[in-house]
């Protein structure tokens, strides 16, 4: 017997997953196995087919809690050998109202009821947009026409699939349910019908606009507006913006994922910003000002005191970057690195040694001086 994979794995959730996780997974990946959308697919199809099984009993708490317990022995019969019902009181029926209405009920969960309309009907599919802005872009907000590859209704038919642009007639073989059962070994079994992939309706002339299959495949343009202060890796939902619902369904949703782009001078924490600055050893111990760009594009004069350290840090506030929804901003913070001259003149290298000279007595320099104080005891003589 091949052995079965783990409906966890199946659904693509962990083990701890909540019934609204459960239920998202499968309807995504209901979504992309359907076989409306993979026709004459087999593996496909018995991917659908495994997905509908793992949904049907992760999502009841009981058979849940069953198939945690003893996986898929708890469904196959193979526990109850010794005598006794190890599900402590629930129990399967294989007879009328009972596993036969486990499928019934899912078909109708996927398909959203037992109408032949609402069976008819599919919702398309969401589309995902991955979008690169800049770190200016995420401070002032900005407005992106994007192009993506999509599906729209077919005007000519109505999204019907049809030449006439009506509704297709009910399939005969499944009476528009679109879903047909059997009975083998006294268990009755249900699929989705075969000739009519499970829509419940035969489209026999099709739209030779949209080859029966409703939808027709073009770019759209669509707008997207960015606010200001927006943050790397956020999510933003445009409803109705993905693929064409087929059928008189509905269309699905744009989700589009923001990335920021590494800026050249500033790394960015949530609404604060971080920069490294050098300033001359001169500027460092006379003081002095310094001028940088804001991320407003706006000059700061960044004034410099007297005796600055190497790694002190400047904080400017409100230089940031936007908050969303707010009118407030973060704060910007410089960090000085004081810079040690290279490639000296003659008449330098002249400067710093009448200058070394005349500061022996380490005055000016209060933390060399204490830090040789606590180690000259160290010195072996």
């Amino acid at each position: 017997m091949t052995e079965k994979t783990d409906y966890y794995e199946l659904l693509e959730v962990s083990r701890d997953a909540n019934g609204d996780e459960i239920k998202k997974a499968y309807r995504r990946l209901a979504m992309q196995y359907h076989p409306d959308r993979n026709p004459g697919n087999k593996d496909a199809e018995l991917r659908f087919k495994e997905i509908n099984e793992a949904y049907e009993v992760l999502k009841d708490e009981q058979k849940r809690a069953a198939y945690d317990r003893y996986g898929h022995q708890a469904f196959e019969g193979g526990m109850n050998g010794a005598g006794g019902n190890p599900f402590g009181g629930f129990e399967f029926n294989f007879g009328a109202g009972g596993f036969s209405d486990i499928f019934s009920q899912m078909f109708s969960d996927f398909m959203g009821g037992s109408t032949r309309q609402q069976s008819y009907a599919q919702d398309g599919a969401d589309v995902r947009y991955n979008m690169e802005i800049s770190l200016e872009e995420a401070f002032n907000g900005v407005e992106k026409e994007i192009k993506i590859p999509s599906t729209e209704t077919c005007e000519a038919c109505h999204g019907h699939g049809t030449k006439d642009g009506k509704e297709a007639p009910a399939c005969p073989h499944c009476r528009g349910t679109g879903k047909v059962r059997s009975q083998r070994m006294g268990l009755i079994f249900e699929q989705y019908c075969p000739h009519c992939n499970g829509t419940g309706h035969m489209v026999t002339d099709k739209c030779p606009g949209c080859g029966g299959s409703s939808v027709i495949h073009k770019e759209k343009n669509i707008k997207i507006k960015i606010p200001a202060g927006i943050e790397d890796q956020t999510r933003m939902r445009v409803p109705g913006g993905g693929e064409a619902g087929s059928r008189g369904g509905q269309n699905g949703d744009l989700y589009v994922f923001i990335s920021v782009k590494e800026h050249k001078l500033y790394q960015r924490d949530g609404a604060n910003l971080y920069t490294r600055v050098p300033i001359s050893m001169c500027c460092a111990a006379l003081g002095g000002k310094v001028e940088i760009p804001s991320i407003s594009g706006e000059k700061i004069e960044l004034s410099i005191d007297a005796g600055a350290q190497n790694d002190q840090v400047i904080k400017l506030k409100n230089q940031g970057m936007t908050m969303m929804r707010s009118a407030r901003r973060g704060d910007l913070f410089v960090k000085l690195r004081v810079e040690t001259p290279v490639n000296l003149t003659a008449r330098q290298k002249e400067l710093l040694e009448e200058f070394r000279a005349i500061s022996k007595d380490d005055t000016c320099q209060p933390e060399a001086k204490s830090f040789f104080d606590k180690i000259k005891d160290l010195f072996v003589a």
